[in-house]
């Protein structure tokens, strides 16, 4: 009988090798990029190396398109890794689906160790058998047919069957001390010899999965406590692994906390905010998405939730992820993204504009000089105040608009005050002969707060509107240097001529 002696990895420092191996199915999720992150992190903390490899052997599910996102999503976050997929590396291929031959070779030499045993029977004869002896029919498999005779295996042969392969599970209790969550064990008996391989040959995922690890080194497997089940049936293989020399030790398990949306329910697919994509679109940055999905398990400090992400590198350790699960808070994220934004240069947050203001036909899709000038000088004016980038063809758009095609939106058209103010600045701005914004605030004060003693939301509020033709737009003096004198006293006239 296969006895638990086996060691565990003692691997530290550069020696550690952890794996980032999801399945394409689908947009990626941003629990699956927590746990990207996580290893990424841990990988570069250690100094160690992060393995990307796909899972992509269910030809229903799987999707060339999928793979093509989770390389984007990689990409776009920064995330590299040292092998895998696309990369190469000693261990190739990294695709789950060019690897029958070697998982051929490994069942073969399982099978000839004993490890492996052929398994005949049906679920409804494993049902009716629970019943024969008396146990609950839904109680599974007896592991009876690990001793089958070879006469009884011709039998069932000659009847047509095909049989499944089982991994002959160790009969004593299988522990293992989890790095998020402390010792754990499953005491023997807890689950019965299982399936690794179907009956028509195909390998289950339970068994390309550590067999993959094994022969890829790796030393650490963090992953999400959903497969935190399945974790004693790893060791078990990996036990017998190490007994026909494939290897020489388990990794170790960190499983990491659910990330849960409203309600505190676990995060679906068809949550919006589950889709990493969603948030890109919206104007994400890559430095605030890492920095809050970070914070779902993890914080630098107590007292800390901004920080870069070469800080989250020198400091992230697994051991101190929280194993309790993490609600992903959408308003927390977009502050902490605002928070990333602001720290940009006013030339690195301008370029990061350009997409969204390109796909929104703010501006030209090759932009033009004229264009980036104005971008450039408009920019700083809502660094301050976005906390994310989508929010910037809104905001900006009417410094790009000529002036005969700007719409006031119905909520911005002012109230009874609209045209004596309109009429009052009108008459100022127009002999005002330096047209800057600090001059253009003086002169509109005065005669609109002091002289008319206005409150200045009354006063303000219809200037704005004729200017960006919206309630909230950037500064309104520096919009109005920007627009220049002849642009903005049209506009003023335009929407004048409408009241």
């Amino acid at each position: 009988m296969v006895a638990m002696s086996a060691p565990f990895s003692t691997a530290t420092a550069s020696d550690v090798r952890v794996r980032f191996c999801p399945s394409p199915t689908g947009t990626p999720h941003v629990g699956l990029i927590r746990t990207a992150l996580f290893n990424w992190a841990y990988a570069r903390h250690m100094g160690g190396k992060l393995v990307f490899r796909i899972e992509d052997t269910d030809a229903a599910r799987d999707s060339e398109e999928s793979y093509l996102q989770l390389l984007d999503a990689m990409r776009w976050l920064g995330l590299d890794w040292d092998e895998g997929v696309e990369t190469g590396g000693p261990h190739e291929p990294y695709r789950q689906s060019q690897r029958s031959d070697i998982y051929l070779e490994v069942i073969e030499k399982l099978k000839a160790s004993g490890h492996l045993y052929e398994s005949f029977a049906t679920g409804e004869e494993i049902e009716a058998r629970n019943v024969a002896n008396g146990r609950d029919p839904k109680q599974g498999y007896d592991n009876f047919e690990r001793d089958l005779t070879a006469e009884q295996i011709a039998a069932f042969k000659e009847e047509g069957r095909k049989p499944a392969l089982r991994l002959r599970v160790p009969d004593s209790d299988l522990s293992f001390d989890d790095l998020v969550r402390g010792d754990i064990t499953f005491p023997a008996g807890s689950f019965s010899d299982f399936v690794v391989v179907r009956p028509n040959g195909a390998p289950l995922y339970t068994f390309v999965n550590p067999v993959d690890d094994a022969l890829m080194g790796i030393t650490h497997v963090l992953r999400g406590e959903d497969l935190l089940s399945s974790t004693p049936r790893q060791i078990a293989l990996y036990t017998a692994l190490i007994e026909i020399g494939l290897t020489d030790a388990i990794p170790r398990f960190g499983h990491l906390p659910y990330v849960m949306g409203e309600g505190n329910k676990k995060l679906s697919k068809r949550d919006p905010e589950s889709n990493l994509f969603h948030h890109r679109d919206r104007g994400f940055i890559p430095e605030g998405l890492i920095n809050y999905l970070s914070l779902l398990g993890w914080s630098l400090a107590p007292d800390r939730d901004v920080f870069s992400i070469e800080e989250m590198i020198a400091a992230f350790d697994v051991v101190n992820v929280n194993p309790n699960p993490a609600r992903f808070d959408v308003k927390k994220a977009e502050s902490l993204n605002g928070d990333h934004i602001r720290l940009l240069s006013a030339e690195e947050f301008a370029g990061r504009l350009v997409p969204y203001l390109v796909a929104a036909d703010v501006i030209s899709a090759e932009p033009t000089e004229a264009e980036l000038e104005t971008l450039a000088a408009a920019a700083p004016l809502v660094q301050e105040r976005m906390q994310l980038l989508g929010d910037a063809p809104a905001l900006l758009q009417f410094l790009f608009t000529p002036d005969a095609d700007l719409v006031v939106e119905a909520d911005a058209m002012p109230k009874a005050e609209g045209p004596e103010v309109l009429d009052a600045a009108i008459a100022v701005l127009t002999d005002l002969d330096s047209w800057t914004h600090d001059a253009i605030e003086a002169a509109l004060r005065a005669e609109l707060i002091e002289v008319k003693e206005m409150k200045p939301r009354l006063a303000f509020g219809p200037l704005r509107s004729a200017i960006a033709g919206r309630r909230i737009s950037p500064p309104l003096f520096e919009s109005m240097e920007l627009l220049g004198k002849n642009s903005s006293l049209v506009r003023l006239k335009a929407l004048r001529a409408q009241l």
